[in-house]
C-alpha cells in the first residue's frame, strides 16, 4: 500500500475506507458505503478491500470492534487514523484551491 502517514497522499481506496470507518461497519458494509458516497465509480473487490483493511489495521488506523449481530467482523477508525483522514482532507483543499486558482484565472 503507498498510503504515507507522513504527510503523502493517501490512495483514494484508504481514504474511503477510513471515511466509511467513522462508523462501525463490516467489510460488506465498508464495500457498499464506498459504492453510494462515490456514485459507483470506486467499486472494490472483497480481495481489495480485505487487504486495505489489514494493512490499516496494521498501521493502527483502524481496529476491530468484535461482531455484528450476524457476527460479521466490524471495524473503527482510531484517533490516529481520523488524524490521517483530516490531514489527507486538508491536502485535498489546499490540492483543489491551487488547482481551481489556475484554472479559473484562465482568460478565454
Amino acid at each position: 500500500m503507498r498510503d504515507n502517514g507522513k504527510g503523502g497522499a493517501l490512495t483514494e481506496v484508504t481514504f474511503f475506507v477510513l471515511l466509511a470507518l467513522h462508523e462501525p461497519r463490516h467489510g460488506y458494509a465498508v464495500m457498499r458505503f464506498i459504492e453510494e458516497k462515490t456514485g459507483g465509480r470506486l467499486l472494490l473487490g472483497a480481495g481489495t478491500l480485505y487487504g486495505a483493511i489489514t494493512a490499516l489495521e496494521e498501521k493502527g488506523w483502524i481496529a476491530r470492534r468484535g461482531e455484528s449481530e450476524d457476527r460479521k467482523k466490524q471495524f473503527v477508525i482510531t484517533a490516529a487514523g481520523r488524524e490521517i483522514a483530516q490531514r489527507e482532507l486538508s491536502r485535498l483543499r489546499e490540492l483543489t484551491n491551487t488547482a481551481e486558482a489556475i484554472i479559473g484565472g484562465e482568460k478565454p
